[in-house]
């Protein structure tokens, strides 16, 4: 099954927020809603999202506000504010806290739609320009990603298949961090969905069998997001 990407909506409107939940799920998206900024910011410490879509004007907390919050805990996530009102200066103070998008009220869901794709591609793309490194040394290891080749201490080394050398290369880039599915699929098998998915676990298995002579490293599954290499 491929990996849903997860979104915050808050939103005080309960009918216009019920909809827009609605429709995104209807389109693949997982979703929470949460119906003030305060209501908005414990749902966000409470699990990872990849976007928030936050209304400026709320009870309790307004949208800026809560972005400024979010954006402490974690500066990279996606941000698209939507606002009733097309002020001026609205609109710069929300991309001064580092919105991604505005939409004034009322908008077409399918522009919103478009929107949010056009900033998941955007983000997917920054994060697949990172220089790869060739050479890497990770406790006792040694991995050369060139020549594919993986040595543990001073045992032979061996030979690693290319899919096997994409994928040890990934969880090193994303060390003691999450390697996301979507991210491992898209890039080593140019493709998510269930069968790839189900080969991509086969070959993490692999990756354990050839690191477990080093008991400092260890391959978590992060249930439903990914791996993440710790060392």
């Amino acid at each position: 099954m491929s990996y849903k990407k997860n979104i915050l909506l808050v939103e005080d409107d309960y009918n216009f927020g019920s909809i827009l939940n609605d429709y995104l799920k209807l389109h693949s998206y997982k979703t929470t809603l949460a119906r003030n900024g305060v209501e908005g910011l414990e749902k966000f410490k409470k699990q990872i999202y990849d976007m928030c879509i936050l209304d400026v004007m709320m009870p309790f907390k307004d949208g800026f506000t809560l972005a400024e919050e979010i954006r402490q805990i974690d500066n990279q996530i996606p941000l698209i504010f939507l606002t009733a009102k097309s002020l001026k200066d609205d609109m710069i103070r929300g991309f001064k806290i580092g919105a991604d998008d505005y939409l004034v009220k009322p908008f077409d869901s399918e522009v919103l739609l478009l929107k949010i794709k056009s900033i998941f591609r955007r983000k997917f793309n920054e994060t697949s320009k990172k220089e790869s490194k060739i050479e890497y040394t990770f406790s006792d290891f040694t991995f050369n990603s060139k020549l594919r080749t993986l040595q543990f201490r001073t045992e032979n080394e061996i030979t690693l298949s290319p899919k096997e050398s994409k994928l040890l290369n990934l969880l090193l880039e994303n060390l003691n961090d999450l390697t996301s599915r979507e991210e491992a699929l898209v890039k080593i098998w140019n493709d998510d969905n269930y069968f790839t998915s189900r080969s991509m676990d086969v070959y993490v298995t692999k990756i354990r069998k050839y690191l477990k002579l080093d008991p400092k490293i260890s391959i978590e599954n992060i249930h439903g997001k990914g791996f993440k290499m710790n060392v």
